[in-house]
């Protein structure tokens, strides 16, 4: 054997050593991709029936979102409806009451003046007796 053939051997040993080195951490690389595997492969079928339940979630929620509009323009009918009975109602009922009102004041301003000024005659005409 010569040197050439010694060198091949301690060669080939040491490429032989080394892929041993190399086995087990390709070994775990390998479990660890089949786990990856099916890890994406039960998320995908997981995702499946949670797309289809947020599906039929969303065509309840806009069920139920249509029932608000209803139920909301109603409720902006009906709030019209009542706007419009009160400016029916204090026309119809406002201008006479406006009115009434109007005219005791002024039979009230009217008397007050009036007798206020009776009052204001009287002390004059007794200041005047009393002076005499």
């Amino acid at each position: 054997m010569g040197v050439g053939d010694i060198a091949g051997l301690v060669a080939a040993i040491a490429f032989a050593v080394l892929a041993g080195f190399l086995i087990y951490p390709l070994i775990r690389l390998g479990k660890l991709l089949d786990q990856i595997a099916e890890t994406v492969k039960q998320t995908g079928d997981h995702a499946m029936p949670t797309l289809d339940e947020s599906v039929t979630t969303i065509q309840q929620v806009n069920k139920s979102l249509e029932d608000v509009n209803k139920i909301s323009s109603a409720a902006s009918t009906t709030a019209n409806n009542v706007g419009a009975l009160t400016d029916l109602y204090g026309s119809f009922l406002g201008k006479p009451i406006i009115k009434i009102a109007s005219a005791t004041f002024a039979l009230k301003t009217t008397a007050q003046s009036f007798f206020s000024k009776k009052s204001k005659d009287q002390p004059a005409d007794a200041e005047t007796d009393k002076e005499l």
